[in-house]
């Protein structure tokens, strides 16, 4: 690494020397290109010159001339572009910021720079809805945007996306990402072999250094000069600029990398390789074309790869059929398996409840045999009592027979009867057992299983009966055995024998009283396994007892906790039906108060028209008594008035509210009287004074009591309504008369 300064300082010297024929050579370019005469740019000098570097004040209008960007038709649709909305704004507006974030002319929110950046990203992301934003081509369009206008750099951007294999690589699928990492592996493994299996042994992917080299094209690794002199050849010579370059990276830190952990060598990439050749970029060139390159092999790696790629998938999909397959089978597996439980639960509650039936079928048989047994007993009993009785009643005349014999015989008879009559009822509920338990035995399925129970039972039975039997015959035979040896012993005459024989017959005398010892043994421990058997079945008897009043605990347990569900849920119900019921007394409330109310406006209405009307008739009478002493024309002061009282009708008409109630309302112990409607008011004068009685019980209202004048008023109102309807006006003016004194008296 020390070695690289006095390089980079000839290097420099040298390119300083070049520089002015560089421009000389570019500016050459540009005359050609602009007569369009055939230019430098296909030829050997122009490579060499661009691979030198382009000047600074060059670079937009050779990038532009090496891409073919200076005439493309979507120049004239970027303006229309950037007046429509694009689905990738908020990610482009949220990496912005992240773009050249040092830069002067990206520094700062919602500088120029950030700006045109958002309308080239915005504008291409319409364009190609496919590819839309990838977070890497900001830093492309950025560095373009340094050289050029926004227009201009957005048809450069457009051509490098179409020509120079980018769009492949920021599609979503990122398979050409893909394919230059294959490719790059492959050149590492087979310049560098040494570096390749240390980075394998670190487990340090390729992907993890060499993906941004790709994507950026070294823009967010080396600083911006560099940068920029690797971003002049790759618009010359496409990718494989960034291959060379990142091979040469690796050749000249081979020794440094091959010392480094994964975590080293990570921190190596970011913080040392970057500022390498920032003093000479032409070494970083030079070495960079030092790099084998083999485009045919690139093309068979690119062919290898689209095979691998393509077989890799169809196993994918194979894989994905498979786990369907697996899965589905699985599920099947488990519902066969819940199946099959199912059928064995189902096969051990079957046999079960069969031998527990058998069990009961085998008892209630066994009481039904004692029931038989003890109802023949009792017919031949019965049958003694009726034959005793026959004899009894032939021997009546025998006057020897006494009263209480008789009625002794009768009782017994009576007692034999009712032991008769019980006995019938148990048989017939020992015959319903079994009827039921033969029902119940139909019922069951696999009658294999029970007929086989009941042969086993049979054998069982008939097994035991045989050991009874033979343990019976074994006593028989140890007895007469024990007989014929007492009588044996009890014999004399072995005085006369020898003493030899003698002690030979102790000797076997011991020897038969041995062996039937042994016998009495042998056959007690068969009646003991005999009694053993019994109690083992009678133990099998309680268990399977035990079982069922278990299994009727368990489903007592489960009808409890079921009950209990059921009890919450309509406590539930319950109150959710409260509050329902709560809810519409509050709604009938408010809508009895709010009939109320508006039953309380139009008795207040009423009430107003009451009390007009009152002042209207005192004032109807004054005015009468007023012409009586004035000696004019009453007859047209009446028919002004009842003008008046038809206008006092139609006001009421409108003033009155919404229909009333016919029977009264109590309202907070207020009573509301009913109202008088259109046809209960008078329609003529004469009608009113008919009506008297009505309109004065009306207007005598508790809310609204009259005085006493106009009480005493009503009252002589009401006396023409009883007479005949064909009143005078002199009445009238008689009635008005006396209530007019009355008025000046008071």
């Amino acid at each position: 690494m020390d070695s690289l300064g006095p390089h980079c300082q000839r290097v420099g010297r040298v390119a300083t020397q070049e520089g002015e024929a560089t421009q000389g050579g570019l500016r050459q370019m540009w005359n050609e290109h602009e007569s369009g005469q055939p230019g430098l740019l296909s030829t050997r000098q122009g490579q060499e010159l661009i691979r030198k570097g382009i000047p600074h004040h060059f670079r937009a209008i050779v990038w532009q001339l090496l891409c073919s960007a200076t005439d493309m038709p979507v120049k004239n649709q970027y303006s229309e572009l950037l007046k429509m909305s694009s689905p990738c704004e908020k990610l482009i507006r949220r990496d912005i910021a992240r773009t050249y974030p040092e830069h002067e002319f990206f520094k700062g929110q919602d500088s120029l720079g950030q700006e045109v950046l958002f309308n080239v990203m915005k504008a291409y992301s319409l364009v190609d809805r496919e590819v839309g934003y990838c977070q890497g081509s900001a830093f492309i369009v950025g560095l373009l945007l340094m050289q050029m206008p926004e227009e201009e750099a957005f048809c450069v951007f457009v051509r490098l996306m179409q020509e120079y294999r980018l769009r492949e690589l920021f599609k979503p699928s990122m398979a050409e990402l893909g394919l230059c990492i294959y490719q790059f592996e492959y050149m590492l493994q087979e310049q560098l072999p040494d570096l390749n299996t240390h980075f394998r042994s670190q487990s340090f992917h390729t992907s993890m250094y060499a993906s941004s080299w790709f994507l950026t094209l070294f823009l967010t690794t080396f600083p911006l000069p560099v940068a920029t002199r690797v971003f002049d050849i790759f618009m010359y010579e496409g990718l494989e600029i960034v291959f060379r370059v990142g091979l040469a990276l690796l050749q000249v830190n081979q020794t440094e990398l091959m010392q480094l952990d994964m975590e080293g060598m990570s921190q190596y990439f970011q913080r040392v390789i970057p500022h390498q050749f920032d003093s000479c970029p032409d070494k970083l060139v030079l070495k960079a074309y030092q790099v084998k390159y083999n485009p045919k092999k690139m093309k068979r790696l690119e062919k290898e790869y689209a095979a691998m790629k393509s077989k890799e998938m169809e196993e994918q999909i194979e894989i994905k059929r498979l786990r369907t397959e697996n899965r589905l089978l699985k599920q099947r597996i488990e519902t066969l398996e819940k199946e099959s439980a199912a059928l064995a639960d189902r096969l051990i509650q079957g046999q079960v409840t069969r031998a527990q039936e058998a069990e009961e079928n085998y008892v209630i048989k066994r009481e039904l045999a004692v029931v038989r047994q003890q109802c023949s007993s009792t017919a031949e009993d019965l049958q003694k009592a009726q034959s005793t009785i026959r004899q009894l009643q032939e021997q009546q005349e025998n006057p020897r027979l006494t009263e209480d014999f008789v009625a002794h015989l009768e009782t017994e008879l009576e007692q034999s009867r009712l032991r008769e009559t019980e006995t019938l009822g148990a048989l017939r509920e020992m015959q319903d057992k079994v009827l039921d338990m033969e029902k119940r035995n139909s019922s069951l399925p696999d009658e294999n299983n029970v007929a086989r129970l009941q042969e086993e039972l049979k054998a069982l039975k008939v097994r035991e009966s045989e050991a009874v039997a033979s343990a019976r015959e074994l006593k028989l035979q140890l007895q007469e055995l024990s007989d014929t040896w007492q009588a044996h012993l009890s014999r004399g005459g072995r005085w006369k024998e020898s003493p030899r024989k003698l002690v030979l017959g102790e000797l076997q005398d011991e020897l038969m009283t041995v062996r039937l010892r042994e016998a009495q043994a042998l056959a007690d421990g068969r009646e003991w396994r005999q009694r053993v058997v019994e109690l083992e079945t009678q133990d099998n008897i309680h268990r399977n007892l035990l079982n069922r009043v278990e299994a009727e605990r368990a489903a007592l347990q489960e009808k409890l906790q079921y009950l209990a569900a059921q009890n919450k849920g309509l406590q539930t119900q319950l109150s959710e039906s409260r509050r329902k019921q709560a809810e519409a007394e509050c709604k009938s409330k408010e809508e009895v108060m709010a009939v109320r109310l508006r039953e309380a406006d139009s008795m207040a209405a009423v009430a107003e028209m009451r009390q007009r009307i009152a002042e209207l008739e005192i004032q109807r009478e004054e005015g009468r008594i007023q012409g009586q002493l004035n000696h004019s024309d009453s007859s047209q002061y009446i028919r002004e008035l009842k003008d008046q009282i038809e206008e006092l009708k139609a006001e009421v008409r409108l003033l009155k509210g919404p229909p009333t109630f016919e029977d009264p309302l109590a309202f907070d112990g207020l009573s509301l009287t009913r109202h008088l409607d259109e046809d209960s008011l008078p329609s003529s004068d004469e009608e009113l004074l008919g009506v008297g009685v009505g309109v004065g019980a009306a207007l005598q209202d508790p809310l609204y009591p009259l005085s006493p004048r106009d009480a005493r008023f009503f009252r002589h109102l009401e006396r023409p309504a009883k007479d005949s309807e064909g009143s005078s006006d002199s009445d009238a003016d008689e009635l008005a008369t006396s209530y007019s004194n009355q008025g000046l008296d008071n």
